[in-house]
């Protein structure tokens, strides 16, 4: 049966017409946008319009996050430098994928006009000259903090940055402490104080003022000995100035931890490993002493963290075969022990193995997780002059030192003891304070002291319980109304709730 040419003319104006039809819904699809919903694994397109404010909200996230310049809490150490620097790369990364505007990224040791940049307070003119006009806030933070830039955005954007801003997350003081001088000791828990691992936040107007302030006021030449209460009583300014701001977004949880959906911040609560812990016989344990601790604080040595270490020696003013102990020569004093710390390094480098990399000097009440401290000392070359713990500072305002304090003990790479018995710097007299002066010594040489909170000058109880939440401790100091063997036991012994890749697990602690 033939088809009439009208029919066929009709049937393809009819198919060209139902294409015709089709067409708009294709057009509307190439322009509609696929997101997940936070409910829904499903994708569900969005029209046109819902897309416009998406583009607008990311512009206005780029616009605000170029406003804010990251400082990173650095230090020139090769394992630091490089975790400051993967740091670095992620806030970077996570601002390529919102656009082509890029954050200011900053290096604490890589500003080198300042020995005491470290400190921050003297980079406040620099901060206000160079970023004073076109930026809204200075965030700051350490090498391990983990920051989510959009929640950091839309956390900063709750506060007004046309005005002063002191924003962290709050710790303070259940009851006065020798670190904090006893400042508020009739209620230290009024002052509040940032936990530098979550990060915090100065907005420019405050960076602008303390700028002023400093050009008025020089910082006095004094100590630095807990810097995040040093720079809040500093801001603070007996009332002239901001109080902290306590931010619930600022976290010091760990990044998997399942309390952090609301956290911009998070930290990584971890024991740094990197490979093998060192070996036993790699670490030099010198514990200094005296004649009048021998009955008292030598036992408890004995007790806790001795049998951790393969190579231990006692050095003192009297010869105690029962112990044993070494006679220096050097008579004891009350003060500072510089002579007998000088003659432990010469012995170390004259008397002991050139195969032993690193020693560690602590003193008879230092209570200390060797254990630990071969994990922490994987992580560091000791090729390289190392000398580590507890960071203080003398006179940074005004070009002093930094030094590492002696009761949290202090760590040594062999070619650091090299380097500085090879110079000439020694004791102006046996009494002086030991850790003070090989801080001007390192200084002098240029080596810079490597920083590690691992390590305490002080006790338990004299720290915010908060803080030490997110440690996995490897010192403390002193026996002071304390039962030493129990604070060992309770937060430095080997295998109390922690894993072996050093993870951080949690502990049963009491107050202590």
């Amino acid at each position: 049966m033939s088809r009439e040419p009208g029919c066929s003319r009709w049937l393809l104006f009819a198919a060209c017409a139902h294409l015709v039809f089709l067409l708009p819904p294709l057009r509307a699809r190439a322009f509609a946008v696929s997101v997940i919903s936070e409910d829904a694994e499903d994708e569900t397109e969005l029209p046109v319009l819902q897309n416009s404010e998406k583009s607008r909200t990311i512009s206005k996230i780029v616009r605000e996050l170029k406003g804010i310049v990251f400082v990173i809490q650095s230090q020139s150490n090769s394992f630091h430098s490089k975790r400051a620097e993967d740091l670095k790369r992620d806030i970077l990364e996570q601002a390529v994928d919102l656009g082509k505007e890029l954050p200011t990224v900053l290096l604490i040791h890589q500003i080198d006009r300042h020995e005491g940049a470290w400190t921050i307070l003297p980079l406040m003119t620099d901060f206000s000259v160079t970023y004073g006009r076109n930026s809204s806030w200075i965030f700051f933070c350490e090498e391990d903090t983990r920051i989510q830039i959009v929640k950091l955005v839309e956390t900063l954007r709750r506060f007004d940055k046309s005005k002063e801003w002191f924003l962290g997350k709050a710790l303070y003081d259940e009851e006065s402490t020798i670190i904090h001088h006893y400042a508020f000791a009739e209620n230290p828990t009024v002052f509040k104080f940032p936990d530098f691992a979550a990060g915090w936040a100065l907005s420019i107007p405050l960076v602008n003022k303390l700028a002023k302030k400093l050009k008025s006021e020089p910082l006095k030449s004094d100590f630095t000995i807990d810097l995040k209460h040093e720079i809040a009583l500093y801001i603070w300014h007996k009332g002239e100035g901001p109080h902290l701001t306590p931010v619930p977004e600022f976290c010091t949880d760990d990044v998997n931890s399942f309390k952090v959906d609301h956290c911009a911040t998070t930290f990584s609560n971890f024991l740094p490993l990197c490979g093998e812990p060192v070996n036993k016989e790699d670490v030099f344990v010198a514990v200094k002493t005296c004649r009048k601790f021998h009955g008292d604080r030598i036992p408890v040595v004995k007790q806790t963290w001795e049998r951790e270490a393969a190579l231990i020696e006692y050095y003192s003013d009297y010869a105690d075969i029962s112990i044993p102990t070494i006679d220096l020569g050097i008579p004891n004093t009350d003060r500072g022990h510089c002579g007998k710390t000088f003659a432990i390094l010469e012995r170390f480098l004259n008397h002991t193995s050139p195969r032993i990399p690193w020693l560690v000097v602590v003193d008879d009440d230092t209570l200390i997780s060797i254990f630990r401290l071969r994990k922490l000392l994987s992580c560091y070359d000791p090729n390289e002059p190392v000398f580590l713990g507890e960071r203080y500072g003398y006179g940074l305002g005004t070009g002093g030192y930094s030094y590492i304090t002696g009761g949290g003990g202090m760590v040594f790479s062999r070619t650091a003891v090299q380097k500085l018995l090879a110079s000439k710097c020694r004791c102006y007299s046996m009494d002086a304070p030991d850790d003070m002066v090989l801080g001007m010594c390192f200084s002098g040489l240029g080596i810079p002291i490597t920083h590690s909170p691992l390590f305490h000058q002080a006790r338990p109880m004299d720290y915010p319980k908060d803080y030490l939440s997110h440690q996995i401790p490897v010192s403390f100091h002193k026996h002071w109304n304390i039962d030493p063997v129990k604070v060992y036991f309770t937060w430095l012994a080997p295998n109390s709730g922690e894993s072996r890749n050093g993870k951080k697990v949690g502990y049963n602690r009491e107050d202590l």
